[in-house]
């Protein structure tokens, strides 16, 4: 008699464990729907010329590194990794952390810039950061086929033992990065050729920052099941209470800050190699036998 009742309750596990399988799918579509949002609201500005436009595209691609963040932490939590998902992640992130902010680092950097007094100049620079945000989408393509063929990689200067790193600065960072810059100047364009000048070398900082094999921490340390989350969940409700009431300040902050942490770890990492280390005490003969 109670033979078809664990039949019946496996098959049901069956089914929820397979539904379980879509849980970080449905996430890495809302992923791939706000870089494609990101990409429409770009091209809106290059046709109207209203500057909210890539307001939006900038708290679209906001958004889609929460999503990109949270498919990866229900696959871990759940268990339910497999060769799909990460494939599908992976051309996600090609659309919405490389084709989208590349666009909308050029329309925000480079698009309203006026013609100077020598055309030619004008043309080159908008040419240049044409380069750039060409280079940046090369430079994200590149980290997420390296990501996806390496196993148990290394960073150049690692750091403490048992720490999770990334090597190199992730490609939904180096996303955020451009989103947040957008996103603390409200969408408002450069019109100005020296500061699209500072836009050019910053959108190849953050590409060469992706290709580097330099260390950025990874947040894969977290764990919300240990036995006291108390700290960690004030933590992560006074941030998100920031972020909702000081969007723009808060978000380019933190973008600076993680980008400059690779920075910071990979000098500290030279100057120690290069400090050389104080000899040993001398003892004398009778001392050491």
């Amino acid at each position: 008699m109670d033979q078809p009742i664990v039949t019946r309750q496996s098959g049901q596990q069956r089914r929820m464990r397979k539904g379980m399988y879509i849980l970080p799918s449905l996430f890495t579509s809302g992923n791939m729907a706000a870089g494609f949002y990101a990409i429409v609201q770009v091209l809106y500005y290059a046709i109207t010329d209203e500057p909210w436009h890539l307001d939006h595209a900038a708290i679209a691609i906001g958004f889609a590194v929460l999503f990109d963040g949270l498919d990866g932490f229900i696959a871990r939590m759940t268990g339910t990794s497999s060769d799909f998902g990460r494939e599908l992640d992976s051309l996600a992130d090609v659309i919405t952390f490389g084709v989208a902010p590349a666009m909308l680092a050029w329309a925000w950097g480079f698009h309203g810039v006026p013609p100077v007094r020598l055309t030619a100049w004008h043309i080159k620079l908008t040419q240049l950061g044409g380069i750039a945000c060409f280079l940046f989408l090369v430079a994200g393509a590149s980290r997420l086929a390296r990501f996806n063929i390496t196993t148990n990689a290394q960073p150049s200067n690692p750091g403490r033992p048992g720490k999770k790193y990334f090597v190199g600065m992730p490609i939904p960072a180096g996303a955020g990065v451009i989103a947040a810059v957008v996103h603390f100047q409200d969408g408002q364009p450069i019109h100005s050729w020296y500061t699209a000048l500072t836009w050019v070398a910053m959108v190849a900082t953050v590409g060469y920052l992706m290709v580097s094999t330099w260390r950025f921490y990874s947040f894969k340390g977290i764990d919300f099941r240990s036995r006291h989350p108390f700290r960690l969940i004030i933590l992560l409700a006074a941030l998100i209470a920031a972020v909702a009431a000081f969007s723009g300040p808060v978000l380019f902050a933190g973008a600076m800050l993680y980008m400059v942490s690779g920075v910071f770890w990979r000098l500290q990492w030279i100057f120690r190699r290069r400090t050389p280390r104080p000899p040993p005490p001398y003892r004398e003969a009778s001392q050491i036998s």
